[in-house]
């Protein structure tokens, strides 16, 4: 295999993944082809690379910037848009859960906290209570494991893990 055509088997690999985890497919698709691409790519490169409408890559493209997973960069002489993406994996994994945790965590835990706010004498208003409260304190913990990745380093975080495995 050459890297072209392992290029092209990531972008595939990224996009199956992205959509198993929540993420529209073409924007995987479009994030692995800029995290593997050398230069910055244009709007157009992109549709071409995948195949895709000019709709469907500018719309993907804005979703990856508010991601912050992604960068508009200028070309001297060129008045086109062109994009590149942050390479560092360990930053990309932090922007991603700090997302995630912005569109997911947070208004399930605001959902969670409204759905208690019923009559408490209601027949089997306790126990519903109950089950809220444990979902609650999971995603609270969910929510701190995810803040403590967020703010360790690399090395530290991979050290722990291989310390806790041993």
């Amino acid at each position: 295999m050459n890297v072209k055509e392992a290029q092209q088997e990531f972008v595939q690999l990224w996009g199956n993944f992205g959509s198993q985890w929540g993420i529209n497919k073409t924007m995987a698709q479009v994030h692995a082809l800029l995290l593997t691409s050398d230069d910055a790519m244009s709007t157009d490169d992109i549709m071409e690379a995948l195949s895709i409408s000019r709709g469907g890559a500018n719309m993907n493209v804005r979703e990856l910037m508010v991601w912050n997973l992604i960068y508009k960069v200028s070309k001297t002489g060129d008045r086109k848009e062109f994009f590149v993406a942050e390479k560092d994996i360990w930053e990309v994994a932090k922007r991603i859960t700090r997302e995630r945790k912005r569109r997911e965590i947070e208004p399930l835990k605001l959902h969670l906290s409204r759905l208690k706010e019923l009559d408490k004498k209601e027949k089997g208003a306790g126990d519903f209570i109950q089950m809220v409260e444990n979902i609650e304190r999971l995603v609270s913990r969910m929510d701190l494991m995810s803040d403590t990745v967020m703010k360790a380093e690399e090395s530290a975080f991979f050290g722990a893990i291989i310390r806790l495995l041993k």
